[in-house]
């Protein structure tokens, strides 16, 4: 039997395909209706989340009971395939379909709200949620359905909310570049999921899995998880399904650089030479101001580097449990490096002491990265023996 979701507006169907007889498939679909406005809190217990952890549930004792977890993952597998040939542990199969479900609903809503600086309309011209908070509602809504989420924070909730399941906690950025929606730039989702009931006392090197939602022209579910080599994207189809495009295991060297936070090179000599050296040397320069597809590009092009660093007079914004070391993990995970708190440490090994802990980032190439802390700290010495072009 195999399985898949697709999400139409306000619609969720699952279908299901089963074989009677021999040389004839019967298709059978079941719809949700799908409450976008729930509570983060208490979601309504109507919602289609709960058909889709059902169904998922369903896959997960199909799968255990012929045996059928394969070895390796293949370009063009679906997502549930994908899933089923990178890990063992259906409790994290499910959280990661329950994240995909809620993307692409984020996805559709992204591309037909008509957004205002605080709000947005849809088709009918009622004055609907900002798209970062209904974002931001829909994904613990698919957290509680999933039933294998006990806490869960983001941006907009920094501080955990208790999702009755039991498995792993999840921390995220509903809607990173919320800010830019109505340039129609490129905008995407963050999430970070940790083993067991606790988001304090943790660094990004302890997480299960991470991945983020890009919503550009093309609708990207990007993932890694720690116990699977790679990062892998997968592209969302017409009919609603997710399919393995590209997986990442090498990021090189090149000329492309992505520089936030350029007001700290005002009163930090240190960061202005480093722009000035890749102005110096004719860097290709591509930022847009959304953190999800300045990283992005260094996953897809297997290239570049990303920062953004403090000064005196410019603090720290980027939040570690959030957004830095979820991305650390995609980002390490497809081959590259990253460099943390201005300590020369990799974004996974800072420490979680608190849910807004904010910290400073570099992410790239090794080459980049030891060039990044070279400029920023003096020396680098995690990657002394690293080859650095000029």
């Amino acid at each position: 039997m195999s399985a898949y979701t697709a999400s139409l507006g306000q619609t969720t169907t699952c279908f299901t395909a089963a074989k009677p007889a021999p040389g004839r498939v019967v298709r059978k679909a079941v719809t949700f209706r799908a409450p976008f406005l729930g509570n983060a809190a208490g979601a309504a217990k109507t919602s289609s989340f709960a058909g889709v952890s059902a169904e998922c549930r369903n896959l997960n004792r199909n799968s255990r009971r012929s045996g059928a977890v394969v070895t390796r993952a293949k370009v063009g597998d679906s997502l549930e395939e994908f899933l089923l040939a990178s890990t063992n542990d259906a409790k994290l199969r499910q959280l990661m379909m329950s994240m995909s479900e809620a993307i692409r609903t984020i996805a559709f809503k992204v591309r037909t709200a008509s957004c205002g600086a605080t709000a947005c309309v849809n088709s009918f011209g009622d004055e609907q949620l900002a798209v970062d908070l209904l974002a931001d509602k829909l994904l613990f809504e698919a957290l509680r359905f999933s039933h294998v989420c006990k806490w869960a924070c983001s941006e907009e909730v920094p501080e955990p909310v208790d999702m009755e399941g039991e498995g792993f906690s999840v921390a995220f950025d509903p809607l990173d570049g919320s800010s830019i929606v109505d340039t129609n730039f490129t905008v995407g989702t963050i999430f970070g999921v940790w083993p067991g009931d606790k988001l304090i006392g943790v660094t990004g090197r302890d997480q299960a899995a991470a991945g983020m939602g890009v919503f550009g022209p093309r609708t990207v579910y990007c993932i890694a998880l720690k116990d699977a080599p790679g990062c892998h994207e997968f592209l969302l189809q017409d009919d609603g399904k997710w399919v393995h495009v590209k997986e990442t295991t090498e990021i090189g060297e090149g000329k492309m650089f992505s520089p936030g936070n350029l007001r700290a090179t005002f009163d930090n000599p240190e960061y202005e030479k480093l722009i000035s050296y890749w102005v110096g040397e004719k860097y290709t320069l591509r930022y847009t101001g959304g953190m999800v597809p300045d990283v992005f590009q260094i996953i897809v092009k297997e290239k570049g580097v990303f920062s953004n660093v403090t000064s005196p007079s410019t603090k720290a914004k980027l939040r570690l449990l959030f957004e830095v070391a979820p991305l650390a993990l995609l980002v390490e995970k497809a081959g590259g490096q990253s460099s943390g708190d201005g300590k020369g440490i990799s974004g996974l090994d800072i420490k979680v002491e608190q849910h807004d802990q904010r910290t400073q980032i570099c992410y790239g190439s090794i080459g980049e990265v030891k060039r990044f802390e070279e400029f920023m700290l003096g020396k680098s010495e995690r990657f002394a023996d690293a080859a650095v072009k000029a």
